[in-house]
């Protein structure tokens, strides 16, 4: 399992009985989490501090329910980047944490390429991996369907002191603006994907991860560069393991000098020797 331990003020207090305790710079929240099938040691309700919990209901969905009184916005720091944070539906708070170790993985690449590097983030959402890849010198098109997400985005790129690098925010569903790239003959050094699990299409269809990977990521093939640097697909499916992402960059980049890395991403906790496990990465790096 891979992870950061560079958050400067986020941490993951306790887990148990299907709920994860946090605290991002202050403001303790808990909420559910399918991974987590284990008993808690204590109660987490009656943690001390505790300002939010986000109770889930059983038609599906759920709300927040706060304990205390909370900023609507919250900053929380990784290394020298600044995430806004905000209680949002679906238990989000405009920040998935097990993602920095990634985000530390594309810098150094970027970084150590020597070149300009083109970047388009995929399913971009607030932009972590936008402001991370901006951060090591890159121009960035951020591409997400949802209007607020990209203009979340904008503010974390503006916070952490990168409002005036070279970032595009298209608010755009990610398969049309791929189809419209290879058309205008676009091409990117490194592209980050990072659909959901589920969804729905433009055109109301429902989106399945399993069904559609192996095609989109085929689909993005045609927008990288003579000289891609690195591809990066992330997967919060419980179902797919991170060799099944292998698998499908190993076919279909076959033909591409290459080697890749796949992992389980995670989170440390305050508990002994408990790791949180948080979904899969597989990263392509390219090689010359």
């Amino acid at each position: 399992m891979r992870y950061s331990t560079e958050w400067k003020d986020y941490k993951v207090l306790a887990t148990g009985d299907g709920y994860k305790l946090e605290d991002f710079g202050g403001i303790i929240l808990l909420r559910p989490d399918p991974q987590i099938i284990w008993k808690s040691a204590t109660d987490m309700r009656g943690a001390k501090g505790l300002s939010a919990v986000y109770e889930r209901s059983n038609k599906g969905g759920g709300e927040w329910k706060k304990y205390k009184k909370i900023p609507d916005e919250f900053n929380v720091h990784w290394r020298d980047l600044k995430f806004s944070l905000k209680l949002m539906g679906f238990k989000h708070t405009g920040v998935f944490p097990e993602q920095a170790y990634n985000w530390g993985e594309m810098i150094e690449l970027i970084k150590s390429a020597d070149r300009p590097i083109k970047v388009l983030n995929l399913f971009a959402y607030t932009g972590g991996a936008t402001i991370a890849c901006a951060s090591a010198g890159a121009s960035v098109v951020h591409v997400d369907a949802a209007k607020a997400m990209c203009e979340r985005a904008g503010v974390n790129a503006k916070l952490s002191g990168l409002q005036d690098k070279p970032i595009r925010y298209i608010v755009e569903d990610c398969v049309k603006f791929v189809e419209r790239e290879i058309r205008r003959g676009n091409r990117y050094d490194a592209i980050i994907m990072d659909p959901p699990s589920y969804g729905r299409g433009p055109k109301g269809e429902m989106w399945k991860l399993e069904d559609k990977v192996y095609d989109l990521v085929e689909l993005t093939k045609n927008v990288l560069s003579d000289n891609p640097l690195f591809y990066l697909i992330n997967s919060y499916t419980t179902g797919l393991q991170p060799t099944v992402m292998k698998n499908v960059l190993e076919l279909i980049f076959k033909d591409v000098p290459h080697e890749i890395e796949a992992y389980e991403l995670g989170l440390p906790t305050e508990q002994k020797n408990i790791l949180l496990p948080c979904g899969a990465s597989a990263l392509m790096r390219f090689k010359k």
